[in-house]
């Protein structure tokens, strides 16, 4: 039975899959800051794609971040909302874990995958994992952070890895101790890996919650109270 995959911590990008998570069909929309005006057309288009009737759906599978609030919380409030419409489950996989999946498969066996995104202000998202042969799928060296590029490198758990992400292509130097894989694709997220991580992780008896991986403070916090007049 299909499943519904989507993220929005960058570009739009969904996908309808099998029950083994492999790929029925995808969209995907690099426009910024449009995740709202995108979504839910593009989501009623790849199930078109795929001829599948949102009745049909198993699971919808939300990308979890990290990534700015606004637009990740578009993907977040949209899976929870189609989840609970079709009394299905709604599965959180972290982006970045999605990303380091589809790397895997292309770095040399043994090597730490670094994976950073961009974060503006000139910092990145980024975490490093490593294969874990028993799932086949990513294990996490270091989780989810926030930071300047140039204090990934640093990192001791990343020394001579290899690295992807759009944050690297932002920052070369800052990533020049590492490795930077040329193949292509790896730099994009593809929602179809979030449903075969959501797949595997499933069946191993692994919570996998839509909790928002907010690594910043938000920018805009309630107005100091006024001082009172004696």
């Amino acid at each position: 039975m299909p499943l519904l995959a989507l993220d929005t911590s960058s570009a739009v990008c969904v996908a309808v899959t099998d029950d083994e998570g492999r790929p029925l069909a995808r969209r995907r929309d690099e426009l910024p800051r449009h995740h709202a005006e995108l979504l839910a057309p593009m989501v009623a288009g790849v199930l078109a794609d795929a001829g599948v009737d949102r009745r049909d759906l198993t699971a919808v599978v939300v990308g979890t971040g990290p990534a700015p609030f606004t637009g990740l919380r578009v993907g977040l409030v949209t899976a929870r909302a189609l989840a609970l419409a079709l009394g299905i489950d709604a599965l959180g996989v972290p982006s970045l874990d999605a990303l380091a999946a589809a790397a895997l498969r292309a770095v040399p066996a043994g090597s730490p995958l670094v994976v950073a995104t961009d974060a503006r202000r000139r910092e990145v998202y980024w975490a490093a994992y490593a294969a874990d042969p028993s799932s086949g799928g990513p294990r996490v060296l270091v989780a989810p952070r926030v930071g300047p590029a140039a204090d990934v490198a640093d990192e001791p758990a990343v020394a001579g890895g290899v690295v992807v992400g759009a944050g690297a292509a932002l920052y070369p130097d800052a990533f020049a101790g590492l490795t930077r894989t040329e193949q292509p694709g790896l730099d994009e997220l593809d929602a179809a890996e979030l449903a075969a991580l959501a797949v595997a992780r499933r069946s191993a008896g692994v919570p996998q919650p839509t909790d928002p991986l907010y690594l910043r403070r938000p920018d805009a916090v309630p107005p100091a109270a006024g001082k009172r007049v004696g």
